[in-house]
């Protein structure tokens, strides 16, 4: 029977079906990566829209250029090589159990096998060299490459070799060794598929050429091996074996040697490997790769650590004296602690009351509102709306009637998820904005509500401090995109009969007057409504990247900002204000830290600079950075990468100037290292007997967060050594010589101690807040075998007076409880004063009002109205205390010409109105009540006493009065429970 032929398609035929799978193929991968694209796509417009075009093509080309070279680097070797291992193919071989296999394998590729080379090389080319961008960073540094003008002590290498070269250098070397070891696996089995190898088979298993193509590319990784030996030697200022980091004594003597060693051995290997093509065998390459294994071993491991163990460990102090040294320079140097200055604090407690009089303005502007106590009253108080939000409260100081004052502002924020109804409609174009801020004075609250008191307050805005433009486009916490300019006017804020609406003026937001740009928002967001919606018109722009912080990173990528931005007032426009650092963690010789908060948690580094103070527009979203520290390497760097993102500090308008602050995160990274790099030392230093801690939290029981939190104990819980620090405080304060207030910041230190038992302050740290200062750090030293009291037993002084404690225990027992506010620490002449201010909280825990500032001076504890209400119960100060300033609290009453009759029927009246407030549950009205009962029954004494010439008694619970010296006993503050900041 005759069997038809098989028809075989044409070629092109073949050609077109071939066409039509890649066409298919191209469409399906598009379809995949359409979301990555319109990212792309969008990421670039919003770019542009920020003025920062050439930013975002520098950002892209320092992503692909390496990933290209390094490809294209990658795909040369791994295609020649598969090129020569074809070209090596034996022609003929015996047969052996494996060769039916590979023929049948040969005659099925070989006439592709040209493309089947360039398609590997391809796909591990891609995969190899794409991992490369991700080192986008490395490489700026590494191509922008600065330098420091100081050499490490070892090397001798400009600190700049360390910060900018050799960490790419040593990617490098670490991708190229990674690379040839993939490149000698293919080939092997490249070799292997041609016949070169053979792994069965009586006769020769690897052909002479095989074995010298082979022997070239473990030549050519011994080459590598020795170029990372030689980086190591560098890498070894990095090292954690010695007391502190950085090259140790075992790292020069043992280990050091050992890399040298090392690099022989590798070069040695590379000669035997090249040596081998000419003979037979492989007994060279072997015992050159075991003696190389040994040595590793033995030198670069084991004689160290025995170098280590028997030699330093015994005598460690003298061996490693001057490597600690080394450590300190580096890391005071490298944490811009290098010239911090440090001066005695003569402490006295002999203030008098012509010195409280000439610092008035330090003492009026101590502070009676933490800002996480204030903030959850401006939501109550001041959101007006459901949909409004105050993320925080922060620390300024603006002049106010011609005089400095110290504030706590916050925005007022769209809160989206809290609409009053959710339709998208409503989230994008209709509530697109926040309205105005909040100002309150922080010495400052209404003597019967216990409330703030506003220099800016409600909407519209009024108040003493003006705010033109209101709307608040840019903020915390907003993660949504908007749209402007769109069919439906936007909500403005809510007014009797109609709404008060508008239209955005502003320069932000991206054009959606295409279908293409609708379709690339609609796919990046996930949302069809881009692109159906009859509310986006020819002059709809969509708003996005709105958080603050996600807008400046996203344009400095390489630039970590602190993790708590400010709002500011300037010439009636909100500008928020951000602080950006630049970090290293390739400085020699420094000690490195991990950030456990703020905007580098998580974060390692050894080296870093507060460069940059960013400002973001709350209206028109317009981004700044500002190089306020030219003298960082680092920063010069990536401005000479990215021109036209940064601009000359001179350039910051004065209005914006005059509110910058010392970053919060910046002191807080600089005081964990300066307690225990204020020794200088090296002997000190290593016994570790002069260091510090900062000082414990003593509102470590609870925070402004916990207000909600029920009171589990009568005393406060003491934080261990391990606990929770004490947060950095903002201030306006004058320090010791100088002759106005400034905005500082402050921490304190206490010595150390696991158990916390070690309580008296031993130093205080505080920076200036003007970048332009001479002296910005300085640290107060007390004196030695002085017993200064620190923050945690100030508390304790303070829960165990008499006064104070039946207050405590009065107010808890109404169905209230109190709330202790952060102890300040506030310098005036030679003395400290501690302040806290005192909270009552109503019984559903929402609203805490404020209703005392304590005062800790010279071992007592008085609690009045104001700072200078209290410092006036003291006898030394009494009847003579400054006057307070502003909007301060006023001292209670004096009795004055009212006779005993009307203060009995005022009290009646006040606890009548106590009573009927507690009926209906508003617990505020009814403590404002009491408190005035206790007022006026101190004023009933005083007239009693000044009818009979005794002397006045106060009353118990009253508002007015406090004193007693501190004991020790335990505190009696039943629930009493302490705020965070």
């Amino acid at each position: 029977m005759r069997v038809p032929p098989i028809r075989r398609p044409s070629s092109g035929r073949f050609r077109v079906r071939a066409w039509m799978v890649v066409l298919v193929a191209t469409l399906f991968v598009l379809f995949l990566s359409a979301r990555g694209l319109a990212g792309f796509y969008t990421d670039y417009l919003w770019f542009d829209s920020v003025g920062f075009g050439p930013t975002w093509r520098g950002l892209l080309w320092a992503r692909f250029a390496p990933a290209a070279v390094f490809s294209l680097l990658f795909f040369v070797l791994m295609l020649l090589s598969l090129s020569v291992a074809d070209r090596l193919a034996p022609r003929t071989r015996a047969l052996g159990p494996e060769d039916e296999m590979l023929a049948r394998y040969q005659q099925s590729v070989g006439p592709y096998a040209g493309r089947i080379r360039i398609a590997i090389a391809a796909v591990f080319a891609l995969l190899a060299g794409g991992s490369v961008a991700g080192e986008w960073q490395r490489w700026i540094l590494f191509t922008h490459a600065q330098s420091f003008g100081i050499k490490d002590p070892q090397f001798h290498q400009d600190i700049g070799f360390y910060v900018f070269r050799l960490p790419f250098l040593t990617f490098l070397f670490d991708w190229l060794f990674a690379g040839l070891i993939i490149v000698l696996i293919v080939t092997a089995i490249a070799h292997y598929l041609n016949g070169g190898i053979r792994l069965q088979t009586p006769f020769q298993r690897v052909t002479p050429q095989v074995k010298a193509h082979l022997s070239v590319i473990l030549g050519l990784m011994a080459l590598v091996k020795t170029a990372q030996y030689f980086l190591g030697r560098y890498e070894l200022n990095f090292s954690g074996r010695g007391v502190v980091e950085g090259a140790s004594k075992t790292d020069i003597a043992a280990q050091l040697p050992a890399l040298n060693l090392l690099m022989v051995i590798s070069i040695v290997a590379a000669g035997l490997f090249v040596w081998n093509i000419w003979r037979r065998g492989w007994v060279l390459p072997v015992i050159a790769v075991g003696l190389w294994g040994f040595v590793a071993l033995v030198v670069g491991t084991i004689v160290p650590a025995a170098y280590q163990q028997f030699f330093v460990q015994p005598n460690e102090l003298a061996k490693e004296k001057p490597y600690i040294a080394r450590n300190i320079h580096a890391t005071r140097a490298a944490f811009g602690l290098a010239d911090i200055k440090a001066a005695q604090f003569d402490y006295h407690d002999n203030l008098t009351t012509a010195d409280l009089k000439d610092n008035n303005q330090t003492i009026s502007n101590g502070r009676l509102w933490d800002p996480s106590v204030i903030a959850t009253n401006f939501q109550q108080f001041q959101s007006l709306q459901t949909y409004y939000k105050f993320n925080n409260a922060d620390t300024d100081r603006y002049i106010v009637d011609k005089e400095l004052r110290q504030v706590l502002i916050s925005a007022r924020e769209l809160s989206s998820a809290d609409l009053p109804s959710q339709s998208w409609v409503n989230q994008h174009v209709v509530y697109t904005h926040g309205y105005g801020a909040v100002i309150s004075p922080a010495n400052s609250a209404d003597q019967v509500s216990g409330q703030p008191n506003y220099f800016l307050q409600d909407v519209p805005g009024k108040g003493k401090i003006g705010l033109d433009r209101p709307q608040v486009y840019f903020g915390e916490n907003l993660n949504n995109y908007t749209l402007v300019g769109a069919k439906q006017a936007e909500f403005d804020y809510p007014r009797q009969g109609a709404d008060a609406t508008t239209r955005y003026k502003g320069a932000a937001g991206v054009g959606l007057s295409s279908w293409l740009r609708k379709a690339a928002f609609a796919l990046r967001f996930g949302d069809q409504n881009l692109v159906i919606s009859s509310q986006i018109q020819d002059q709809t722009k969509i708003i996005f990247r709105r958080d603050i912080t996600e807008r400046v990173q996203a344009a400095a990528p390489f630039l970590t900002f602190d993790g708590d931005p400010y709002p500011v007032i300037a010439k009636g426009h909100l500008v928020w204000v951000l602080d950006g650092f630049t970090t290293s963690d390739h400085y020699p010789y420094s000690q490195s830290m991990t950030a456990r908060d703020g905007g580098a948690a998580g974060k390692s580094f050894n080296y870093i600079r507060n460069s940059v103070k960013a400002t973001v527009d709350a209206y028109d979203g317009t981004i700044k950075y500002y190089v306020v520290d030219t003298k960082d390497p680092v920063i010069t760097a990536y401005r000479s990468a990215f021109p036209d993102l940064f601009s000359d500090f001179s350039k910051m308008p004065q209005d914006v100037r005059s509110h910058l602050r010392y970053p919060q995160d910046l002191f807080r990274y600089q005081t964990d290292v300066y307690r225990k790099y204020h020794i200088q030392n090296p002997t000190t230093f290593f016994s570790g007997a002069g260091q510090w801690e900062v000082s414990a939290d003593p509102s470590v029981a609870g925070s402004a967060a916990d207000t909600g939190s029920p009171v589990t104990g009568n005393v406060p819980q003491n934080a261990s050594s391990s606990g929770k620090r004490i947060d950095p405080l903002y201030v306006l304060s004058r320090l010791p010589g100088q002759d106005k207030e400034e905005f500082l910041i402050l921490r304190p230190f206490v010595p150390v101690s696991n158990s916390n038992s070690q309580n008296r302050l031993s130093a205080f740290m505080v920076a200036r807040a003007d970048p332009g200062a001479k002296q910005r750090l300085e640290s107060f030293e007390m004196p030695n075998g002085l017993n200064v009291a620190g923050p945690v037993q100030v508390e304790r002084s303070i829960n165990s007076t008499d006064a104070i404690s039946k207050e405590f225990s009065l107010l808890n027992q109404q169905g209230s409880r109190v709330v202790l506010g952060t102890v300040q620490i506030i310098p005036v002449k030679d003395s400290l004063l501690y302040v806290q201010p005192w909270y009552v909280l109503s019984e559903n825990g929402s609203q805490p009002a404020f209703r005392h500032a304590i005062v800790y001076y010279g071992g007592q504890a008085h609690f009045g109205a104001s700072v200078a209400d209290a410092l006036a119960q003291f006898p030394q100060f009494s009847g003579s205390a400054p006057p307070s300033s502003g909007n301060a609290n006023p001292p209670p009453p004096t009795t004055g010409s009212v006779t005993i009759d009307q203060l009995l029927q005022q009290a009646n009246t006040a606890y009548a109105d106590a009573q009927k407030a507690l009926a209906a549950k508003d617990l505020a009205t009814y403590q404002a009540k009491i408190n005035e009962v206790g007022s006026i029954l101190d004023r009933l004494a005083t007239a009693r006493a000044a009818e009979t010439g005794t002397t006045p008694k106060p009353a118990a619970g009253s508002t007015a009065s406090s004193s007693t010296t501190s004991t020790t006993r335990p505190s009696s503050k039943p629930g009493a429970q302490a705020l965070g900041r």
